[in-house]
């Protein structure tokens, strides 16, 4: 089974990452990068999703995405990534 990863550095945060997984939000596996900049490099998140218990699906590849309100606030930033358990096949 996959589930979608997300990194995401809102105007209102740090780095974190992520696993949408069924329950509340607050449930789901995440991991904070402690910080606003520089973006997590790719080492970094492959890491990160090893401590929360996943790995890259077959194919993956981040997606990302730049999230504008509007011409004055800031602008949110968002990668998504498909993911698996460790060890579970695609």
């Amino acid at each position: 089974m996959t589930y979608s990863a997300r990194l995401a550095n809102s105007h209102f945060g740090e780095w974190e990452l992520y696993i949408i997984v069924s329950g509340h939000a607050d449930d789901w596996p995440v991991h904070c990068f402690g910080r606003t900049s520089p973006t997590p490099t790719l080492a970094e998140r492959v890491t990160a999703l090893a401590v929360l218990g996943y790995e890259a699906a077959d194919g993956a590849a981040w997606e990302w995405m730049e999230m504008d309100y509007g011409h004055m606030e800031a602008v949110e930033f968002r990668g998504s990534f498909d993911v698996r358990p460790i060890g579970e096949a695609s």
